[in-house]
């Protein structure tokens, strides 16, 4: 690995900050001061310092967490509880990030992770990836429509107040009340939006599902874990 790219990661600043540090003669490999941004470091082998401190190598890490509501989805707060504030010391990262978000009232599963590659993946517009939520509603235009009219709504795309036309999504009741609303984008505030545009009212939102991996059952509100590789290839898949 590059030594630029060694400290970006790992003191969780710009490749181009780290590589004005090498640069300015701030960082050494084990015991040499360098100035050059591509020299070579073994992660985890080769002992890096920046001003003097050591910097080690602190391997990759993604969680699965159970969102509860009342926290916000942030890595800093001035005044929140934050999703980073439930993640216990021991997984706690300078790079730990959550990818994606999800409202303060919203639960279900976030993922959390120093993975920019895979941060990237799982929230880049341009992949689509399916997230599926259940959503409880009032409102009785939209309780009195039957199931095959909403479904036909959201999948031609429903258009939204300001006029923004979403792209097609999944629709079902699930239970009197609670409806299964799958989305391949991530818009601002989406799923009220759109059961807004249909004449409801989202009264809690939870989401159940990213790409193939549902919230697993071991997780209980406010809980995380670290993901297994199986659940890291799910997140992945597309389900389309």
């Amino acid at each position: 690995m590059r030594l630029d790219r060694y400290l970006s990661e790992q003191l969780v600043i710009s490749r181009s900050q780290a590589t004005a540090l090498v640069r300015s003669g701030r960082a050494s490999v084990d015991g040499e001061r360098t100035r050059k941004p591509g020299q070579p470091v073994r992660p985890g082998t080769s002992e890096v310092t920046c001003d003097g401190e050591p910097v080690p190598w602190v391997p990759e890490i993604t969680l699965l967490m159970h969102k509860p509501a009342g926290c916000v989805t942030a890595r800093l707060d001035a005044s929140e509880r934050t999703v980073l504030d439930l993640v216990p010391a021991t997984w706690r990262r300078p790079a730990l990030a959550p990818a994606g978000r999800l409202d303060k009232d919203t639960t279900g599963l976030l993922v959390l992770t120093t993975d920019g590659q895979l941060n990237h993946a799982l929230t880049h517009p341009a992949r689509h990836l399916p997230k599926r939520y259940l959503a409880t509603v009032e409102g009785p235009a939209m309780l009195a429509t039957d199931e095959a009219t909403l479904a036909a709504r959201f999948a031609d795309g429903v258009a939204l107040a300001d006029g923004t036309r979403c792209r097609p999504a999944g629709f079902r009741w699930r239970a009197p009340g609670v409806a299964e609303i799958t989305l391949a984008e991530g818009r601002t505030h989406q799923v009220k939006r759109m059961v807004a545009a249909v004449e409801g009212h989202v009264l809690a939102l939870h989401r159940e599902a990213i790409g193939g991996l549902a919230l697993p059952e071991d997780l209980a509100p406010g809980s995380c874990r670290l993901a297994s590789p199986e659940e890291l290839l799910a997140l992945s898949e597309r389900g389309d």
